[in-house]
């Protein structure tokens, strides 16, 4: 039976017209009956390098019995000419997730598909430190298991003060060797190991991994990348995922408010 985190998980990618645009990663996230895709924004929308592809095309298992079985979905992104996904910001600026709900009666009658819920949200900031072990699992360079169409996944460390906005942003950093296609892959902390992965989704989603960091100063010829990365803290998916109704305007996640401000951007990669 493959583990349940591997099923959470699913290929992206973007499209100009009839043209393969990018490749990224992607996730389920099931609230009150809804299912969602989660990524980054920068997979829909990056105006830094005119990025603005119309359409997803995500991957679905289809078949319970045989993994290997699947099939692509299309994701428009745009009805009407409105934006089909939703984004937020907070105190430090854009947050670089969004959530795209899918229709659940378009979608296969019958998938092999797991979910994080609200359930699988940190409940106690503090239950994580720096150095902790956790996993990020994704597709980077668009590798894969190209005959079951299974993600991989890295092994990476928590690399701040967790709970802590790193820099007055609302994400942490991760240390782990990193690549271009993994951007919207879940961060994922085993805190029950007693527990079976096989059939349950027994991981606690703590974020959602964007890029790796660089600095101006860095001397290609003397020194190696940091090898670190930022994760945007998972808790706003509660606000991305509320009913519009009682959506406060996409504002805010539950990390500590800034202490200082960024000195500079993050390098998307």
């Amino acid at each position: 039976m493959i583990e349940a985190l591997l099923l959470a998980v699913t290929r992206i990618t973007t499209h100009s017209a009839n043209a393969l645009s990018t490749n990224a990663t992607g996730f389920f996230f099931e609230r009150e009956g809804r299912l969602y895709l989660v990524t980054n924004r920068h997979v829909v929308r990056d105006e830094e390098i005119d990025h603005h592809p119309d359409r997803l095309e995500i991957v679905l298992h289809v078949d319970p019995a045989n993994v290997a079985t699947t099939t692509g979905f299309g994701i428009p992104l745009h009805v009407d000419g409105m934006p089909v996904w939703r984004e937020g910001a907070d105190d430090g600026g854009t947050i670089d997730v969004v959530a795209i709900e899918l229709d659940r009666t378009a979608l296969p009658e019958t998938m092999l598909l797991h979910a994080f819920t609200p359930a699988h949200l940190l409940d106690d900031l503090d239950r994580i430190e720096a150095g902790a072990p956790v996993r990020i699992v994704g597709f980077p360079l668009g590798f894969h298991d190209t005959v079951h169409q299974l993600p991989v996944t890295r092994q990476a460390v928590v690399a701040s003060a967790f709970g802590i906005r790193f820099q007055g942003k609302g994400y942490f950093l991760t240390d782990a060797r990193m690549h271009r296609g993994t951007s919207g892959a879940p961060v994922a902390v085993r805190l029950n190991a007693g527990e079976s992965g096989r059939s349950e989704l027994v991981w606690t989603l703590l974020g959602i991994h964007a890029g790796r960091f660089d600095v101006d100063s860095r001397d290609d010829e003397q020194d190696e990348r940091l090898s670190l990365n930022y994760a945007w803290y998972a808790d706003i998916l509660l606000t991305l995922t509320a009913a519009a109704s009682t959506a406060p305007d996409s504002q805010g996640t539950r990390a500590v408010q800034p202490v200082t401000r960024p000195h500079r951007a993050p390098k998307k990669r």
